[in-house]
């Protein structure tokens, strides 16, 4: 049995050169359905492998993103180089490129030319901005992205400070986006193989991405005229004697459990926080008065006694705390992975997808250039060519750990 057997997209070829997390995650995606992702890198490797701390030749970001492709280091810019890269998308089902507009088409690999011999290629183009408009040639990063599109808006601190949400989270919706616009465009090519629909060149952006995974919040800011209001009071963080805990009390009986909890029954009644609106319209006085009692309780004795009302709340945790906590491990929601040069990494399992086990090819995080002799002996060539292409530095091999 192939490891790949029974996967929906085994068969499938994917050039991904991409870089960063984007365009790989989408990359990442197809590879766990099945496909063969093959990840096209320069030679010194996608700049992903560098986000925050290195080890060996990856980033924890890498590790996440790469999972299951076969890395082909390869300069571009070298004649050579260009050759094999046009020869793989001449043949891939799939192309993910996530570079500023005008850049692939520099370096020959963009949808015009590659069409040109592959017409039925679904060729998916991630930018920061968008192919058009006074930004688009703008640089964009994840950071730049959430401050421009609001989202840093409607995540404040306590002084009221605009916020970064302390991982890349554009660039992981940007790449599920991807994914989820890919997908639907191999079921209509295939639906209407021989009928002359063929492939298509299927254009995102940062930019775009986030403003959809925001609309909700987008069109209560134009219906209250950019007074966003929250989800609900009291809904919220709160701080306990020995840390935080996330309490969502907005419906009604909700509300009557928590006050009674926590020994304020007389809040129930009171015309100021008897419903809904009544409780938005006083905020500003109730929720003091429901922070002063939780921080006299511990942790532990508000969690027996939230969880005895069926409260919606949880504690605030640490990923530490999350590996270890009982049902996560129940569900086997985390297994845990060795990664060659690393050793033992968490891998969260990707709803729908078959869950990671020791020694699947397909969450293996590639080290750079590891599959450049296999890739162009597929190719054809002889181990002596693949040798004269890495001295002549249009390929990279990857010399092992």
């Amino acid at each position: 049995m192939s490891d790949t057997e029974d996967l929906p997209y085994e068969g499938l070829r994917v050039l991904d050169i991409s870089q960063g997390v984007a365009g790989p995650h989408c990359g990442m995606l197809l590879a766990r359905h099945g496909a063969d992702v093959v990840k096209l890198e320069p030679l010194a490797g996608d700049w992903g492998r560098e986000i925050g701390k290195t080890y060996g030749d990856n980033s924890a970001y890498g590790m996440a993103f790469n999972r299951g492709k076969r890395s082909l280091a390869l300069d571009l810019k070298h004649p050579d180089g260009k050759a094999i890269a046009l020869r793989l998308a001449h043949a891939a089902d799939v192309v993910i490129e996530n570079n500023r507009p005008g850049v692939t088409a520099r370096l020959g690999l963009d949808y015009a030319t590659v069409a040109r011999k592959n017409a039925d290629v679904i060729y998916l183009s991630i930018t920061g901005f968008g192919q058009t408009g006074p930004n688009a040639n703008f640089p964009a990063t994840d950071a730049v992205m959430q401050a421009f599109s609001g989202l840093m808006s409607v995540n404040k601190d306590a002084d009221g400070l605009p916020q970064r949400i302390n991982l890349l989270a554009i660039d992981v919706v940007t790449g599920l986006y991807g994914f989820q616009a890919v997908a639907p465009a191999l079921y209509r090519r295939a639906m209407q193989r021989g009928t002359g629909a063929g492939g298509t060149h299927i254009k995102t952006s940062l930019m775009e991405a986030i403003g959809a995974f925001q609309s909700a919040k987008m069109i209560e800011y134009a219906l209250e005229k950019g007074e966003t209001a929250p989800l609900g009071v009291p809904v919220g963080m709160f701080a306990a004697k020995d840390g935080y805990l996330n309490i969502n009390a907005r419906r009604d009986n909700h509300f009557a459990s928590l006050c009674h909890v926590l020994g304020l029954p007389e809040l129930v009644d009171d015309p100021k926080y008897r419903d809904v609106p009544a409780r938005f319209a006083n905020a500003d006085g109730l929720m003091p008065l429901l922070r002063a009692a939780i921080k006299t309780r511990t942790l532990q004795e508000l969690s027996t006694a939230l969880t005895a009302v069926d409260m919606l709340f949880a504690k605030v945790q640490d990923y530490g705390d999350y590996f270890a906590c009982e049902h996560v491990r129940e569900v086997e929601a985390v297994r845990w992975i060795n990664q060659s040069g690393v050793g033992q990494i968490p891998m969260p399992i990707i709803p729908g997808v078959r869950p990671p086990r020791e020694g699947d090819p397909l969450v293996h995080a590639p080290h750079l250039g590891e599959h450049s002799r296999e890739i162009l002996s597929e190719l054809g060539h002889a181990d002596e060519d693949i040798n004269a292409l890495a001295s002549s530095g249009a390929i990279g091999l990857y010399a092992g750990v």
